[in-house]
């Protein structure tokens, strides 16, 4: 049993925002493995998702944040750079939602699972355009020069690929790539904006271990940490999270097999049922 105020009070500890910033790159190492995801600025969407943000837990507030075209809050800045510490780290990975300006930020340990949702199976073959490809003949084109010469900032990119080419349709063509993780951001200069490169160049032992992971067995690593994460969340919570990266009716299976093997459970809230990961009976002292 836990009362609404209880949940609220056990993530706001756990996401940072209880007076505790994270100012240091060990902080923030330590945020980012501790709750395996983070959005880096408050979500837009309605009803909010349920996440922690890297930049609550850098001011070690969530009251007040930057919110609107938050990546050119002055104020941020400093977090921004202390998150491109991590990625340069490789300490966590960057992933698009579909907004270049709020990413969702993963840690190193989860990233292998969330590669097996989402990620290329045959990584090494590159992105080819056609009638029933998911990348444009543009996306290609970016793919080859990043493979070539990357990491790469978005402005030398987009000189490589000819003046013709608008900043909009190279956004488009880099969302295609990274969206299905075949390049990532890796840096960030003022003058040039964002470094790209390669994933598996970046990353091969996390790719690889990705590769080798099946949809199902990721997605059920992904949703117990998640649990880990938000404590505890409702089934609707979950696959509207989830639902971004793969059908409905899979998170439902991967949500129904764990709470059969009682991996997951459900726990009462004010009056609602939410699920949390199973929690070890306690024992008594004296008993075997």
């Amino acid at each position: 049993m836990m009362t609404p105020d209880e949940l609220v009070q056990l993530r706001r500890e756990k996401w940072r925002v209880t007076g505790k910033p994270v100012h240091t790159l060990d902080d923030a190492r330590d945020f980012i493995e501790a709750n395996g995801f983070c959005l880096t600025y408050p979500s837009s969407s309605q009803p909010p998702l349920p996440l922690p943000t890297f930049i609550g837990a850098w001011y070690g507030s969530d009251e007040h944040l930057p919110r609107h075209r938050a990546f050119l809050d002055p104020q941020a800045r400093e977090a921004t750079d202390l998150m491109i510490r991590l990625l340069r780290a490789r300490s966590a990975y960057e992933v698009n939602l579909g907004d270049e300006n709020n990413s969702l930020l993963l840690s190193a340990a989860v990233f292998p699972y969330f590669y097996g949702l989402v990620g290329e199976r045959n990584p090494r073959q590159a992105p080819k355009p056609g009638p029933r490809s998911l990348y444009s003949q543009l996306a290609c084109d970016a793919y080859e020069i990043v493979h070539r010469k990357g990491p790469i900032s978005k402005l030398k990119l987009q000189e490589d690929l000819g003046k013709g080419i608008s900043a909009p349709a190279l956004d488009r063509a880099l969302a295609e790539l990274w969206s299905k993780l075949r390049i990532t951001r890796v840096d960030y200069h003022e003058r040039e904006g964002a470094s790209w490169d390669v994933l598996q160049r970046w990353a091969p032992d996390a790719v690889s271990e990705g590769v080798n992971c099946s949809v199902n067995t990721a997605l059920s690593a992904l949703l117990s940490k998640y649990l880990d994460c938000v404590v505890a969340a409702d089934s609707t919570e979950l696959e509207s999270f989830f639902g971004n990266f793969v059908p409905r009716s899979k998170v439902r299976e991967a949500m129904n097999a764990l709470l059969d093997a009682r991996e997951l459970s459900f726990v009462p809230v004010g009056n609602r049922s939410l699920i949390q990961i199973t929690q070890a009976p306690v024992r008594r002292s004296g008993t075997k």
